[in-house]
């Protein structure tokens, strides 16, 4: 008996130490920023890209700050990797974001985010523009000056992505 009564103890010890806390913030963006999966189509897709062809993208956010983005265009796949920063930016909710990307070519990228987790599932709007190697005339979006801001705003929302949290 007495062993049955340390293994129940065991056992309930097990699944509480299982559950998850009501203080695990892993999946608050105020905490963890853009971590996770995202996805984006349709009209979703930033207009800019969306005249290059682009349909969908994919993207993937790790913890230890390692991205994977795959876009689509006429069924044909883009993977994109690299690392990446985040920090919030002070201004609302908006974060900071540089990406560095290592394949399929080397470049960085600077811009701009912001998560609105009062919907379920969570959405994005997403602005980034490259700064090395620069592009004449194109500066990236800042978070005073707000979605729209890619090179003091000549690009008005055409550059503004939106994407949908992914839960699985």
């Amino acid at each position: 008996m007495k062993k049955f009564l340390v293994l129940a103890m065991m056992l309930s010890v097990a699944f509480v130490a299982c559950e998850k806390s009501e203080d695990d913030d892993s999946d608050d963006p105020q905490k963890v920023g853009i971590v996770g999966e995202w996805y984006s189509s349709g009209t979703n897709v930033a207009p800019l890209l969306a005249y290059l062809g682009i349909d969908s993208i994919y993207s993937k956010f790790n913890k230890d700050n390692t991205y994977l983005v795959e876009s689509f265009s006429d069924g044909a796949k883009t993977t994109l990797t690299g690392t990446y920063v985040q920090a919030k930016s002070g201004v609302g909710n908006i974060w900071n974001i540089t990406l560095n990307q290592n394949s399929p070519t080397a470049l960085t990228s600077q811009g701009i985010f912001e998560i609105d987790a009062t919907k379920s599932p969570y959405t994005m709007d997403y602005e980034v523009a490259q700064t090395e190697p620069p592009i004449q005339g194109v500066t990236p979006p800042t978070a005073s000056g707000g979605f729209g801001s890619t090179s003091n705003g000549a690009y008005g929302t055409t550059n503004i992505q939106k994407f949908i949290k992914l839960v699985r």
